[in-house]
């Protein structure tokens, strides 16, 4: 309660109406919003915030509702921010006697190729107990809502899980002119070659219906790496530990008791990071599994969403639906000033600048805005979450002016050729670069 009041208070200082702003000092930037060839093709929308002066200075579009992309990630955040707390919880477990019983939290980071921090596994690989895996209970899917199926095999979209391991996916690497191994590498017996020798660029597939692996009769790639999604099941993840751990794990279905203990595994802003620049999609939606499971003690995502659409969406500009945390839905749909809404309630939540800053991709330095940007007098002056898939390219971040300004903004673009992302993304850049050199 005492959080919801704050959050409260906070909120008064964003602005709710859906009046078009045009301030004297941006119209140079409205000419060049409205005389944008390349932007007045499509559909696009752009909102900037003076954070200082606490108000709309440009706003084109902004009350119109777009599909965000990975713009969603910063709806993300901001739960994983108000309900996980500062570290992310690895394990819940309980000893009893000589057995020890653990249960999934949804952290995405057990056994990853990149952000394992080996807390978990240590604690499993060094215990003298018999091992009890407890299955836990997804009540929302595996996939969200509007994701596309035909994305079975895609890496981006990993099955949702309450005990992740690996990221969910299987690992190929080259090993010679026609061999890839896995990893894990309990997986290597279900890769075979297909059936009828292939023309054309190598090609590795996964069935739809079952965890059986092909690859094309060609010539492996150089240096070629490729995750591929598998099909999740307790059983499975038990034989995964198992193998990994060299100890054999069982699978028990047990009543959680009231006296078990939280093993952490890292820290939530740092995880954060590691979502914001690369734009993960699997760490967003393991996020709400983790959100869900410490705000109610279990695995029920739609219950966050309610959570953030009561006490937080409520109070924004435009109506919002979120369906997901990773922006793979394309029932998504938001409006640049909820984008800027956002914005500033992260900055409310996290003042330093150093630190919120570090939680996005920096134009000219990495992630996501690495190429997109040049650096200004030798420092980034961009830094915000892209959003992209067909069709939508989107930018929602803080811009820092050479004169000082700090400003939000969300500009956001649908509807388009795709083809035109590119001409897109640099338009969109040589007007953030504009703001940034002229206020």
């Amino acid at each position: 309660m005492k959080n919801f009041l704050r959050t409260i208070l906070l909120l008064w200082l964003i602005p709710f109406s859906t009046l078009i702003v045009k301030s004297q000092d941006f119209e140079d930037v409205y000419r060049m919003l409205q005389e944008s060839k390349i932007l007045n093709d499509h559909f696009y929308g752009f909102s900037l915030y003076d954070l200082n002066a606490n108000k709309f200075v440009l706003d084109v579009n902004g009350n119109k509702h777009f599909t965000p992309a990975s713009n969603t990630k910063m709806y993300t955040t901001y739960a994983a921010l108000e309900l996980l707390g500062d570290s992310i919880p690895g394990l819940e477990y309980a000893e009893r006697g000589d057995s020890l019983l653990i249960w999934g939290t949804g952290d995405p980071t057990f056994l990853h190729n990149r952000l394992d921090t080996r807390v978990v596994y240590n604690f499993l690989k060094r215990t003298n107990k018999t091992i009890y895996v407890v299955s836990g209970t997804m009540k929302n899917k595996f996939y969200a809502h509007g994701w596309a199926m035909e994305d079975f095999e895609a890496y981006y979209q990993p099955e949702i899980s309450t005990f992740p391991i690996y990221g969910n996916v299987v690992t190929f690497r080259q090993r010679g002119y026609n061999h890839l191994n896995t990893s894990p590498g309990i997986f290597q017996k279900d890769l075979d070659f297909l059936p009828e020798p292939k023309t054309g660029d190598f090609e590795l597939s996964r069935s739809f219906r079952s965890n059986v692996f092909w690859m094309s009769k060609r010539p492996v790639p150089n240096d070629y790496v490729n995750e591929v999604p598998f099909i999740y099941s307790d059983s499975l993840f038990v034989k995964l530990l198992s193998d990994t751990l060299g100890k054999k794990v069982n699978l028990l279905t047990y009543k959680k008791p009231n006296d078990t203990k939280i093993l952490y595994s890292g820290e939530t802003k740092n995880l954060i990071r590691e979502m914001m620049l690369p734009s993960d999609n699997f760490i967003a939606e393991q996020f709400l599994m983790m959100c869900s499971w410490k705000q109610y003690g279990q695995f029920d995502t739609y219950l966050v969403r309610d959570w953030m659409k009561n006490k937080v969406y409520k109070f924004f500009s435009n109506e919002v639906a979120i369906f997901d945390g990773s922006g793979l839905s394309s029932y998504n749909k938001v409006t640049p000033q909820n984008n800027v809404d956002l914005l500033v309630l992260l900055k409310n939540k996290i003042p330093d600048e150093r630190v919120r800053f570090r939680l996005f991709p920096a134009g000219g330095v990495d992630g996501t805005l690495k190429r997109t940007y040049s650096k200004d007098q030798g420092e980034p002056f961009v830094f915000a979450k892209t959003g992209t898939i067909t069709s939508v390219y989107n930018q929602s971040g803080y811009l820092v002016t050479r004169s000082g300004r700090r400003l939000a903004f969300s500009f956001m673009n649908n509807n388009y050729i795709d083809d035109r992302a590119s001409e897109i993304r640099k338009e969109m850049a040589k007007i953030i670069t504009y703001i940034r050199q002229t206020y």
